[in-house]
């Protein structure tokens, strides 16, 4: 079939082209029209944090947006006549200010540490963030004419603005960067600007589509924030890759003298092959995320398999005719030096010439592959170990970067103010008439909140309970002075649920109830994470089995593969726990350890980086495979195998480490263990694995590694282009 389709788009370059053009187009549009459908607070709840957001959004609050004017001192005890003065001229100011609904009254702190100015937000709260500079800066003028006073604004609002001002430089500045690195990677690659453009443009098309194409899918499966970003993400590096691997060997046929048609045809019959096995291997490893049970991993999970779908079919139809048409023209315009680096050598009569650094990496695996495989397993199980003390939580607000000034002011506040910190909710729903009992049993539980040191004193302000208009939904909220991450916060939490909450409002019938919160979302969440990923996990491994036994006619082959892959997967987990989980990484990577890994990283990670890594592995065993069919000795395919793709999978690998420590520079520590933690797999499995533990592998193997029942073998065929001699001093005794 790939040489059929390779063929046909050679022969018809300009049809195969435009009509590649339409398609992208065509998704595109049609997407944009449809309009996105993005998912719900309902379709996100998982657990019994999900049920008390449920509750909430049941209720239809309009809580208005507040914000907060904070005085503290530079330096020493506050001034409180200097503080109310401040708060005074404040208030003065911000009544003249569009957006400002109401002002109150100061509140000072209970130890005379702050004075807190509250300020409720007229207008939608969902655009307030937009609209609360003319605030921030009426609270600049207060500063600069109370310089002894430390006078900032500190609320949601203001908090989010800064965070989107950060983050959106952040993320801006890894799309500005992740472009010219793929490119310069590439054009190191293959010493030639054309070839070098070629798989930028294929994947940067294939993503157009699929975004377009998962538009229209979310109004089956609805969308997240993290969708179009996966879809990015996937799409540049699986576009790339089966670019790369097909561009690389139609070049290597030319300089054995092939015709432009019989290049493309033997890249369809060998690198085509590889593609499409690699691109379900990529596409079963997504699909497991729809067995998470969650619409943020349906929703990922969608927009990938739509993405390597996508690309699986442009390398398969557009890019054989893009090399068809262009001919030699793709290795133009060169780059001296890295073309003479790049192009395929030849020696005497025109054979491949030998490789000289491959074959000295892989002498220990090929002349002593037990040692070397025992030792290789050994130092990648010791890297993985540390993953056995995991830990899971989600990021809270307390692992934002400090660098904002509203960070900084919010430490202050909820240092002043710890009611104004962490909490709980505890959401009510129950028949209207039993509204007054729910509302007396919360203020009771809030009292009982406000004795135990567990929890934050209320400051005399009373309990937080609002009631919706049709009296069915009350929400409490009940804060900790503790940090989400702190252990006496989680306890605090359980305390709730198993003891306080029940006792208060278990006797009222009709009441359904939850606890949630920010340390409840985090907890919640972690326990569904660990629930699934052993059936994520189980689903993947079993059909990446079958597909890579039915594909290699070998069950040794594909039982190999499995192992590897979790090898590099155990590995990377064990990094993140090295690196993330304690402190001694933070200077140099920026971030603050939450002494956890976030909660969906693990499960997104061994997707990914499974489907990934099966890339390489199908790519190598692949021409394994070429030099056995063609009457090569075991040893000698192997050295053969390894030699002749590690050129390409290390420049795939390099691409995809690039653009993945992108990520590691971004200000959260969530985008940092995800770029930390694919960078660092992905290195390691094209360099450790793919060079030592799989060529080790399978020298040690010999002719087991072929080994399938009767009704799996296929009939031997020849190989699609004939190998070179490996090395003598590479092979050695046979």
């Amino acid at each position: 079939m790939t040489v059929r389709l390779a063929r046909w788009s050679a022969e018809h370059p300009w049809r195969a082209i435009a009509l590649w053009v339409v398609f992208v187009v065509v998704c595109f549009v049609a997407g944009n029209a449809a309009g996105l459908k993005e998912a719900t607070s309902s379709d996100l709840a998982v657990g019994e944090s999900g049920r008390a957001e449920v509750i909430v959004a049941a209720g239809d609050f309009t809580d208005p947006a507040v914000e907060n004017v904070l005085i503290t001192p530079r330096d020493g005890t506050l001034d409180m006549t200097a503080a109310r003065a401040a708060a005074d001229d404040a208030a003065d100011r911000l009544r003249t200010v569009s957006g400002v609904a109401s002002i109150g009254e100061p509140v000072p702190a209970r130890d005379g540490s702050a004075l807190l100015l509250p300020i409720v937000m007229s207008g939608d709260p969902e655009t307030a963030p937009d609209r609360v500079q003319p605030l921030r800066d009426a609270t600049a003028g207060v500063q600069d004419v109370h310089p002894r006073l430390r006078v900032e604004q500190v609320g949601s609002p203001s908090i989010n603005k800064a965070l989107d001002d950060t983050l959106g430089a952040d993320f801006k500045r890894a799309e500005l960067l992740s472009l010219p690195v793929t490119l310069a990677i590439l054009v190191v690659a293959f010493g030639a600007l054309i070839a070098a453009g070629v798989p930028v443009l294929l994947a940067l098309s294939s993503v157009a589509a699929a975004l377009g194409l998962s538009t229209l899918a979310s109004h089956l499966v609805p969308a997240t924030d993290a969708t179009a970003s996966v879809i990015l993400l996937i799409g540049m590096a699986v576009g790339v890759d089966y670019s790369l691997f097909y561009v690389r060997r139609e070049r290597e046929e030319r300089a054995k003298g092939r015709t432009g048609l019989d290049a493309v045809e033997i890249a369809a019959e060998t690198s085509g092959h590889a593609v499409v096995v690699s691109g379900f291997a990529v596409i079963i490893s997504m699909a497991g995320l729809l067995l998470a049970g969650d619409v943020l991993f349906s929703s990922m999970a969608v927009g990938s398999i739509l993405v390597v779908a996508v690309a699986m079919i442009g390398s398969l139809t557009v890019l054989p005719a893009l090399l068809a048409k262009l001919g030699r023209w793709v290795d133009r315009p060169r780059v001296p030096l890295l073309w003479r680096l790049t192009t395929p050598r030849t020696g005497h009569h025109g054979a491949p010439a030998r490789p000289r650094f491959w074959p000295a990496v892989l002498r220990p695996a090929l002349r002593a592959p037990v040692a070397t495989l025992v030792v290789s397993v050994a130092l990648l199980l010791a890297l993985a170990a540390p993953a056995l003390s995991m830990k899971l939580k989600s990021p809270g607000i307390e692992d934002l970067p400090r660098s904002t000034p509203a960070m900084q002011a919010y430490d202050r506040l909820t240092a002043a103010f710890p009611s104004n910190g962490t909490s709980h909710t505890v959401a009510v729903r129950a028949p209207a008439a039993e509204a007054d009992r729910v509302r007396a049993a919360l203020t009771d539980l809030a009292g009982r909140a406000d004795a135990d040191p567990l929890f934050a004193s209320t400051e005399g302000a009373g309990p937080k309970i609002e009631v919706s208009a049709d009296r069915q939904v009350s929400v409490l909220s009940i804060a900790t002075p503790y940090p989400g991450r702190d252990d006496r916060a989680v306890q605090s939490l359980r305390k709730l649920r198993e003891d306080l909450v029940p006792a208060s409002l278990g006797g009222i019938p009709g009441t359904e109830y939850a606890v949630g919160g920010a340390v409840a979302d985090s907890e919640d969440y972690g326990r569904h994470i660990e629930e699934k990923l052993p059936i994520v996990m189980g689903f993947v491994l079993v059909l990446t089995f079958l597909v890579m036994t039915w594909t290699f006619r070998s069950v040794v082959v594909a039982l190999s593969s499995i192992l590897l892959n979790l090898l590099s997967a155990g590995a990377a987990y064990g990094l993140l726990v090295l690196v993330f989980q304690g402190d001694w990484a933070e200077g140099l990577l920026g971030f603050t350890s939450m002494g956890a890994i976030v909660s969906w990283l693990p499960l997104f990670l061994f997707v990914v980086l499974f489907g990934l890594s099966m890339d390489y592995h199908v790519f190598v065993v692949s021409r394994i495979r070429e030099g056995v069919r063609a009457g090569m000795p075991n040893r000698e395919a192997v050295a053969y195998g390894i030699t002749s793709s590690a050129g390409v999978v290390t420049s795939a690998a390099i691409v995809m480490v690039g653009v993945f420590s992108i990520f590691a520079t971004l200000s959260t520590v969530d985008m940092k263990q995800l770029g930390v933690g694919l960078a660092a797999a992905i290195l390691l499995d094209a360099t450790i694995i793919r060079a030592v533990v799989l060529p080790a592998l399978m020298t040690m193997l010999g002719e087991r590694n072929w080994w399938a029942p009767r009704f799996l073998r296929a009939r031997s065929a020849p190989a699609p282009t004939a190998p070179p001699t490996p090395t003598p001093e590479l092979v050695g005794q046979r």
